[in-house]
């Protein structure tokens, strides 16, 4: 990934995106239903901003690591 700034927006349907600075194209997309939204009272884009964050630092730490795995050993929860 490009060593450009990146930030956290909300889309007028009420995603939340992530993209470079100097682009439109998003990256990555957060999209809660009505029932998160008011589960979290509001509080959905500190939410999504906290998500957010902690993708980007794991991604810039395995690519440190020069992190290698097999696709098939893949367990997502």
């Amino acid at each position: 990934m490009s060593t450009s700034f990146l930030e956290i927006v909300e889309l007028p349907d009420g995603r939340i995106a992530l993209r470079r600075a100097e682009d439109e194209q998003t990256l990555v997309e957060l999209n809660f239903t009505d029932e998160a939204k008011a589960f979290m009272q509001g509080h959905h884009v500190e939410v999504a901003k906290a998500m957010l964050s902690v993708g980007v630092q794991m991604a810039g730490e395995l690519a440190e690591n020069d992190f290698q795995q097999d696709e098939s050993d893949r367990v997502l929860h």
